[in-house]
């Protein structure tokens, strides 16, 4: 029984290397955890074309949303480990929606990473009217008028929320936050004057409106000025070190998948990061792509600890919770 339980583990085995060396010979499936349409679609849809020339196959994006993303990681999480599903996420999905939501799931014991993707950080607004000129002038500011000013988001535990949590915490002001159904009517009400302040993503559109409606624009939640935005400083040189928030983004798999089909994967990924007309794309979106060294599997891993150490306790002072 032992010889021929042996022999057919090593079967098993040999079947699977041969699967992973030939991979892949069909369709791949990219999960992406949101409707279409949106941030998370649109990285997606502009990374598969790259990466079905690559692969030699194509590569169908199946939007699976709800549940601010957990669906569609569910159903990345058990969908079989051979290579052929895989999914994008974000710090929202893979590192918030664990401490948010009770989810079935190990974010990090239950998926493979595959390769860190682009990311945005974000910048703090606010409307004209306020009277400051600075960071320093509106932390001063916010003290003196305690929970006067009202900070917009994008919803609750979504990341401008915790992004503004996270200033709350770092700086003791006190804030009203405004939760809305969306980052749209949030930056809308911030234009229109009817919120003090918002945590948002510097986009085209947005700073492009930004001045035109003269919104201030006080810093960028990174260590980098953006060449979008090359007269916002960054946190770290108004005196906010380290009040780091972006929306990055990440591929995995199915926990199991094969080492050598996660390389593949994994080279698919940066050379599609590589592709002139994707890098061009992210110049438009004011996204970072990683550099080389960012792009193993091994420093999304050991990056989304990170954020999951940083985060959790953040939200769950904070009593974030989503039923």
């Amino acid at each position: 029984m032992l010889r021929i339980l042996a022999a057919l583990l090593a079967v098993a085995l040999q079947s699977a290397v041969a699967s992973a060396q030939g991979y892949p010979t069909r369709p791949i499936t990219m999960i992406v955890p949101f409707a279409a349409g949106g941030p998370a679609d649109t990285l997606a849809r502009f990374l598969a074309e790259p990466m079905r020339r690559h692969l030699n196959q194509p590569v169908i994006i199946e939007d699976v949303p709800g549940a601010a993303g957990t669906l569609g990681v569910g159903r990345l999480v058990r969908a079989a480990p051979d290579g052929y599903t895989i999914g994008i996420g974000h710090l929202g999905t893979n590192v918030f929606n664990g401490a948010v939501y009770n989810l079935p799931f190990d974010l990090l014991k239950d998926l493979e990473p595959i390769a860190f993707l682009p990311s945005n950080a974000y910048m703090i607004l606010a409307k004209p009217g306020v009277p400051a000129n600075s960071i320093p002038e509106l932390i001063a500011w916010l003290k003196a008028n305690p929970d006067q000013a009202t900070a917009g988001t994008a919803g609750l535990g979504s990341i401008g929320h915790l992004a503004t949590v996270d200033f709350e915490k770092r700086t003791g002001v006190s804030l009203r936050i405004v939760p809305y159904r969306g980052g749209g009517p949030a930056f809308n009400d911030l234009v229109a004057g009817n919120i003090s302040l918002l945590f948002d993503l510097p986009t085209a559109a947005t700073l492009a409106i930004a001045a035109s409606a003269k919104l201030r624009q006080y810093a960028i939640l990174a260590n980098k000025r953006l060449p979008a935005a090359p007269d916002v400083p960054t946190v770290d040189e108004v005196g906010l070190p380290g009040l780091y928030t972006a929306a990055w983004y990440g591929f995995w798999a199915p926990k199991g998948t094969p080492k050598e089909i996660i390389s593949k994967l994994n080279a698919a990924a940066r050379e599609a990061m590589a592709d002139p007309e994707f890098i061009k794309r992210m110049e438009l979106q004011s996204a970072t792509i990683p550099s080389a060294e960012q792009q193993t599997p091994q420093w999304l891993a050991d990056f989304q600890a990170r954020e999951i150490a940083k985060w959790w306790p953040l939200i769950k002072a904070a009593d974030i919770k989503v039923q």
